[in-house]
């Protein structure tokens, strides 16, 4: 009998501190930051040159300093990101219900998905874009009813879009979509449309990763404001000392000139 091959040394796992940061680390960093400046805990200077610090760490050791002495940094460092997709807590959020019973219910903008989603249209209209949504799961279900009314949802391009409704007397159109990201949100469209209409397809140019880059877009908005109205507060303060300087000169000079009278 031959012996079964030793099996390879496992390699070291990786220190957390070494893991290296992701924009969404970042921008978590950021943000206590801006609500420490917004608190008084740091005067623009500091906040500027931390920010700095923010934006040029490579790994989580580099950024965990930045808010060591902060409050909100005892309870909730960064952690490593989870995945290009995971903008939101942890915590998941509790179902939410649509009902537009002759009128009209709209969820959009930017808002957390819940897990489930139920929408119910009776002679009214129901509204659901995703397309600027936080996702803090992967898999999001909706279940819909139109009884003589439409549901009409969007999702982002990049996601998987799929489907498993029914229409009778009625139009139940999903444009199914596989995602090419294994890690990509999943939205699943369930249920049926009697005498009414469901519609569920990608928005055309709506990207996830698009809400990411305008809040990395905003935290570089706010770094800039804040490097100028750092930069007039300290030119208002070199005119103060200056006005003040000449002040003491002029009262110099006219005791000079009283005395020497």
């Amino acid at each position: 009998m031959t012996k079964p091959a030793a099996r390879a040394p496992a390699p070291p796992a990786v220190a957390e501190r070494d893991i290296r940061a992701s924009d969404a680390d970042r921008d978590r960093i950021a943000e206590i930051l801006r609500e420490a400046l917004a608190e008084g805990r740091l005067d623009p200077e500091e906040h500027a040159e931390r920010i700095d610090a923010v934006y040029r760490a490579k790994t989580m050791g580099e950024l965990e300093p930045v808010v060591r002495d902060l409050p909100a940094a005892g309870g909730s460092r960064p952690q490593p990101d989870q995945g290009g997709y995971a903008h939101g807590p942890a915590a998941p959020a509790p179902d939410q219900n649509l009902v537009a019973i002759f009128s009209a219910a709209v969820r959009k903008g930017r808002w957390q998905a819940p897990a489930r989603i139920n929408a119910v249209a009776f002679f009214g209209s129901v509204e659901i874009d995703l397309t600027e949504a936080v996702f803090p799961q992967q898999q999001i279900q909706i279940n819909v009813t139109a009884l003589f009314g439409s549901v009409e949802i969007r999702v982002p391009e990049n996601i998987t879009l799929r489907s498993s409704g029914s229409g009778i007397l009625g139009s139940f159109e999903v444009e199914t979509h596989e995602a090419g990201d294994a890690d990509a949100p999943q939205v699943h469209v369930n249920g049926y449309a009697v005498l009414g209409s469901v519609e569920a397809k990608p928005k055309r140019g709506a990207w996830i990763r698009d809400l990411r880059d305008r809040l990395r877009e905003g935290h570089r908005e706010l770094r800039r404001q804040v490097w100028e109205d750092h930069q007039q507060l300290r030119q208002e303060q070199r005119e103060w000392h200056e006005r003040h300087r000449a002040e003491r000169r002029e009262r110099r000079d006219r005791f000079r000139k009283g005395f020497d009278g």
